[in-house]
């Protein structure tokens, strides 16, 4: 199996990400990031515009391996409801465990880089209704005994509770998804 070579965009994003986990956010500049790179700091600004955009596409790209993990799960329980929300919900938090930037933004809300605490503040509700939808989205194929707004509340709860274990960790994640899967179970029927 081969991988595609990365693009520059993705060279960029990825050096960005090693670079604020390495030094901090607000220690990343675009002549660091091109010098990492090997490219033109112009052709950092070309790629990703400016340290907000560069930003925006650190928080989108790890959005979208997340919810790789999530589509990955519900694809291998597509008759089991609560075994894809506990499959996702594990790997979800696998996937935190060992993620640089997600370390990065949680150390920020702990004082260690306040710089890049609006990583995670500005996106926090899109990140949210994106992950929702993509939840909501996967259930339809399902048997849920349950109405509209009831089935809303009970995505919401879901991945409210897969999101608040993501920041803040209280136990391994198979007991921790196991937990949320009981959960789920009562609540959506």
């Amino acid at each position: 199996m081969s991988s595609a070579v990365p693009t520059t965009r993705e060279r960029v994003v990825d050096a960005a990400v090693r670079l604020t986990a390495q030094i901090g956010w607000s220690q990343v500049t675009m002549a660091r990031l091109a010098q990492e790179v090997g490219v033109s700091r112009q052709t950092v600004y070309n790629e990703v515009g400016t340290k907000p955009g560069l930003a925006e596409a650190m928080i989108l790209r790890e959005l979208d391996r997340f919810l790789g993990v999530v589509n990955e799960a519900f694809d291998a329980h597509p008759d089991d409801l609560v075994g894809a929300i506990r499959a996702s919900a594990q790997r979800v938090l696998e996937h935190a465990t060992g993620n640089d930037l997600l370390h990065a933004v949680v150390s920020a809300t702990h004082g260690a880089d306040t710089e890049l605490l609006p990583l995670l503040t500005t996106h926090a509700e899109s990140l949210l209704v994106a992950a929702k939808a993509v939840i909501a989205e996967r259930i339809t194929p399902y048997d849920v005994a349950l109405d509209g707004p009831h089935l809303d509340a009970a995505i919401d709860m879901v991945v409210r509770v897969v999101l608040s274990h993501v920041m803040q960790p209280s136990g391994d994640p198979a007991d921790t998804a196991e937990a949320i899967a009981w959960i789920a179970a009562r609540v959506l029927g």
